[in-house]
């Protein structure tokens, strides 16, 4: 299969393939976001849950599952954890953040408060560890419990060092490494662990879920730069106007000169953002190649995930989830 090929639509394959466990998940999302006492908490998870997400890390975890031979149902119960704790992060980063679109919707925070995402958030965390415990495995508990504490870990990191320009790119993979790659690989790790796979074939799944997820932050990190809005689900130049320290900045930021590093002093660190500004970013960027450089460590990370798939039986599924490591490059040209 070519790039192109690989780049229309693998999640939406892998959901059709996955189609009657994708609709027991999504039941056990609606059943479990319930709320008989707070009718707020269904109403702010449906507005997130329900705009239209690829649900790729739920999509991992079945697929890993099914792929290692699992013919059980727990699976589901980890997909929607996944899921769960996913929501949850996006509801506390939008407050952080201050956004007011997700998914190419307002945000819950915007539309509601952020009492509400905060909180909410809170209450998806713990409906994920009931379900997590439901599973009744100690290992599964301990990744998915892990996982979550590390992504609280990478959002700290990244709210102190995101507008310093001290910040280097192994901090920066630090944070990406804890806010999202983390969940990409308890995802596949656990759906390896649900079906009682060989060791080596965990192993490999869980290093697939950590070089997937980092290949999809950097280009997502990218696409901030460049990308339609359409395709991202957010308006090109958030990162910029938030002022987060990604990496194509960082690589520019390391070859400015004199008057280069005022300006990114000045948007980044001081805030003072004016008209004009992130198309000068945008300019410098480009020329120092820090776009291209950029695509060429998440083009790294996604080799590396399809090397992790190789070392797993031949099946449908793992082609399928190759192509998604083609995919999340081949979202930017």
């Amino acid at each position: 299969m070519s790039l192109v090929d690989a780049a229309t639509k693998p999640h939406e394959r892998l959901r059709d393939y996955m189609s009657d466990d994708m609709d027991a998940v999504n039941q056990l999302i609606r059943t479990r976001m319930a709320s008989e006492h707070a009718p707020r908490i269904p109403e702010v998870t449906a507005h997130l849950v329900e705009a239209g997400g690829k649900r790729i890390r739920p999509l991992m975890t079945l697929a890993a599952a099914r792929l290692c031979g699992y013919q059980g149902e727990d699976h589901q119960k980890l997909a929607a954890t996944v899921e769960f704790i996913h929501t949850a992060t996006l509801l506390h980063d939008d407050v952080v953040d201050e956004s007011d679109q997700r998914r190419g919707r307002p945000t819950a925070n915007l539309l509601w408060d952020n009492q509400s995402s905060v909180l909410v958030g809170d209450y998806l965390f713990s409906r994920s560890f009931q379900l997590m415990v439901e599973c009744g495995s100690l290992r599964i508990l301990d990744i998915l419990a892990n996982a979550s504490a590390t992504i609280a870990e990478g959002e700290v990191l990244q709210l102190t060092a995101a507008q310093s320009l001290k910040t280097g790119e192994d901090i920066y993979t630090k944070v990406i490494r804890g806010k999202t790659a983390a969940l990409f690989e308890a995802a596949t790790e656990v759906g390896g662990v649900v079906a009682k796979a060989d060791e080596a074939h965990v192993a490999a799944l869980a290093r697939y879920g950590d070089a997937l997820g980092m290949s999809f932050q950097i280009v997502d990190d990218l696409l901030d730069y460049g990308g339609a809005s359409g395709v991202m689900g957010k308006n090109t130049g958030d990162d910029f106007r938030e002022r987060k320290l990604t990496l194509p900045v960082i690589k520019a930021v390391a070859k400015a000169n004199d008057e280069e590093r005022a300006f990114w002093k000045r948007v980044i660190e001081k805030g003072d953002q004016r008209d004009g500004d992130l198309e000068e970013a945008m300019r410098l960027l480009k020329a120092h190649g820090t776009l291209s450089e950029t695509r060429d460590i998440a083009l790294a990370y996604a080799a590396e995930a399809k090397a992790a798939l190789a070392e797993l039986p031949a099946h449908e599924l793992r082609d399928m989830l190759s192509d998604l490591a083609d995919f999340v490059v081949a979202r930017v040209n």
